[in-house]
């Protein structure tokens, strides 16, 4: 008998696709099972050498930052100052930015990418285009049209579709807030990226534990975390020592659902705070902890690029590698 990965091991690529019926094979929506925070930028964050990327993909997203790289030096300030209002409306609408201001405006910027492909999802799902997303709806543009009683007559593993879908109606019921059986456009996404949101945490967990639980105990052993046979891989090894130092926090042999949740969804450094407060220490001249409109613009350059920035900053990168 080969050694065979479990489902925790695999990263799972397959994406449920609007149309037709999801893959039984695929994990929750195509996910992998631990969600890690992405960095706000890949760029090295070197502020120290006047080389602002980092702050910039932060701010603004890596897409936008692109497009301020090509604006004028007036054109890129004008954006920012339109941005400074919008954050402003967002909040308190008292004129200045706060640093919450300031951070949900990096987080809602480093989400567009979400936001985008639920969007572009948007009208498979909206098929009687009210502007909203029933159950009935995505069930049947998930899974087709049956009538009651029929479903998945005309597949061959009935009942593990049976499962899928009640498992899609239990996380769209989550989801939906207010309990009116009709997402929003946050809520279509909280469906599609529960790892996003905190209200979806327990969903998360559950359905990890169901996918890894096999002896239905409400626990993950360890030959559940990996699957044992008589041939593994050097690596199994270090997965068992994973397990055993790690991932089982109270050493009793098994991960019950709040260290299953500590391993899937494990916590992490709140990125947009430290990036504000960032911003906000280097921009706030008269140190009363907020910003004006016009502290933001006087230090633009660090917020956002345009030609002439980013032509320095080229200047930096080809001096330091001379």
């Amino acid at each position: 008998m080969m050694w065979q990965p479990s489902l925790l091991l695999l990263l799972l690529l397959l994406r449920r696709g609007a149309q037709g019926k999801p893959s039984p094979d695929a994990g929750p929506h195509g996910q992998g099972r631990v969600h890690h925070a992405a960095p706000l930028s890949e760029a090295t964050h070197d502020d120290a050498h006047g080389n602002f990327q980092y702050d910039h993909e932060a701010f603004l997203g890596r897409e936008v930052a692109k497009e301020f790289d090509q604006l004028t030096p007036e054109e890129s300030q004008a954006r920012l100052g339109r941005i400074v209002d919008r954050m402003d409306r967002a909040g308190d609408g008292d004129g200045w930015v706060s640093l919450a201001e300031l951070r949900a405006w990096i987080a809602h910027t480093q989400q567009r990418h979400i936001r985008d492909s639920v969007s572009a999802a948007w009208n498979t799902y909206d098929t009687d285009r009210d502007g909203r997303v029933g159950w009935e709806e995505l069930r049947n543009a998930t899974y087709g049209h049956y009538e009651p009683g029929e479903e998945f007559h005309d597949v061959e593993d009935a009942e593990t579709y049976k499962k899928m879908l009640a498992r899609d109606e239990r996380r769209f019921r989550v989801a939906d807030q207010d309990g009116d059986s009709m997402a929003t456009r946050e809520e279509l996404t909280a469906f599609l990226h529960p790892e996003e949101f905190p209200h979806m945490r327990d969903i998360v967990i559950a359905e990890t534990l169901e996918d890894l639980d096999k002896n239905k105990d409400g626990y993950v052993q360890v030959d559940e975390y990996i699957e044992p046979g008589e041939e593994e891989p050097a690596w199994v090894q270090t997965e068992r020592e994973q397990f055993r130092d790690f991932r089982d926090l109270n050493k009793d042999g098994k991960l019950d659902g709040s260290e299953v949740g500590h391993w899937v969804l494990p916590p992490a450094q709140d990125q947009p705070l430290v990036e504000a407060n960032h911003l906000l220490h280097e921009s706030d001249t008269d140190k009363d902890g907020r910003l004006s409109k016009a502290e933001i613009l006087d230090n633009w350059n660090m917020f956002v690029g345009s030609q002439a920035t980013n032509y320095g900053e080229d200047l930096t990168r080809h001096h330091d590698e001379l």
